[in-house]
């Protein structure tokens, strides 16, 4: 047999997919937002450096000037 009735069936469920709307909660999502995530905010990048790029600039600028 064909691959016919598996196709009708995953056309069938991603049509659903496609236009169903639940209802949607707004008191929920309000409550949610207004909260807020404590983790948001200890937030730390491991790729961030540690070290100010200002520091490199400035000894680059004076080598520039030592040299000039």
């Amino acid at each position: 047999m064909g691959r016919g009735r598996q196709k009708a069936k995953h056309t069938k469920v991603a049509r659903e997919l496609k236009y169903f709307s639940p209802e949607t909660n707004y008191g929920a999502l309000e409550r949610e937002l207004a909260t807020g995530h404590e983790s948001e905010n200890d937030y730390v990048d491991k790729w961030a450096d540690d070290e100010d790029d200002d520091s490199f600039e400035s000894s680059e600028a004076d080598q520039h000037d030592k040299s000039a």
